[in-house]
């Protein structure tokens, strides 16, 4: 099958200045896929290029099998986008810029009205469609935006930062519908400084720098920013006490960042243990433990956080 997007050696440089260097990424049809880095990191330069609204300076780009720079007005209503700024009309009401948005896309008007009224039943501002834009809240202007860039039911979505600067239950509300967009068999591909809102992709791009410094699976950075999965164990004693059973730990897997931790209980040492597999890897921890007579209070699989792996790469990719 060939790819929705695919990009080899992308790169741009404004006023000799290079912001995007040797991008080289494929992107699926129906997958989420997040482009992850902080603010300045190229990700919407990278997302103008793709859209073709920038020829890059330098690799290759195909998007739905053309290159974005000779895109026509069918190839446009192929795509949707969602900018980070709000860019409609604030003079209009929510349906009249719907309505507005559907017409230029080239919807003829019992298309649009059943279109108009699907996107804002997705948004969930139907009840505020009469209202003009400039009086409903900035959430409710995002939502707006959202729906603009569905209407026209396109193969392939652009978000640009659509969380920014929204509220933790607005943020969770969005990726419910970039997930049921996804479901409907749409591509997305959205843009984030929010390194947490990795887990919600089906594949993730961390970029930084201007540089993609590692693509895949939120399984796979995680293995590639730690070099295999964690354990978190938690022993009764202290650290000199424990020297057997630590022993016998490390020909599970490797142990890294042993810690004590005093209370009213008695001391209680925390470690982490790196192996390959931890769902395989966990009889042989209890199995280790029991040789040596000792037992763990508590034995889980560790799932790091991304700001965690988005760290650990961001390290790897400076020593390199």
């Amino acid at each position: 099958m060939i790819p929705v997007i695919s990009a080899k050696d992308l790169g741009h440089s404004f006023d000799g200045r290079r912001v995007l260097r040797d991008i080289s990424v494929t992107v699926e049809k129906g997958e989420i896929f997040g482009l992850i880095g902080p603010s300045g990191a190229g990700k919407s330069t990278l997302v103008r290029a793709l859209t073709g609204y920038l020829q890059p300076s330098e690799g290759e780009v195909e998007v739905l099998g053309k290159r974005p720079s000779t895109f026509g007005p069918d190839d446009r209503r192929r795509l949707g986008f969602m900018p980070q700024d709000f860019v409609l009309y604030e003079d209009l009401s929510v349906s009249q810029n719907l309505n507005f948005v559907a017409g230029l896309y080239g919807l003829r008007l019992f298309d649009r009205r059943r279109a108009v009224g699907e996107a804002l039943q997705f948004v969930e501002l139907w009840d505020h469609r009469k209202k003009r834009a400039s009086r409903i809240s900035g959430g409710m202007q995002r939502r707006l935006q959202l729906a603009a860039a569905i209407v026209h039911r396109p193969e392939l979505l652009f978000f640009d930062e659509p969380t920014a600067n929204l509220d933790p239950v607005l943020r969770h509300k969005f990726w419910d519908e970039f997930s049921s967009l996804r479901d409907q068999g749409h591509t997305l591909i959205i843009t984030t400084q929010y390194v947490g809102e990795a887990e919600r992709c089906d594949r993730i791009g961390f970029l930084t720098g201007g540089t993609l410094l590692s693509v895949g699976t939120p399984q796979e950075l995680r293995r590639a920013a730690f070099g295999g999965e964690l354990i978190s164990l938690s022993l009764r004693g202290d650290i000199g006490d424990l020297g057997e059973p630590l022993s016998a730990l490390e020909r599970v897997g490797r142990l890294s960042e042993v810690r004590e931790e005093s209370g009213v209980s008695g001391t209680i040492s925390h470690a982490r243990l790196l192996v390959e597999d931890a769902d395989i890897a966990l009889p042989k921890v209890f199995r280790a433990l029991d040789s040596t007579g000792a037992s763990a209070l508590s034995a889980d699989v560790l799932i790091p956080s991304f700001d965690e792996v988005f760290f650990r790469l961001v390290q790897e990719n400076s020593r390199s």
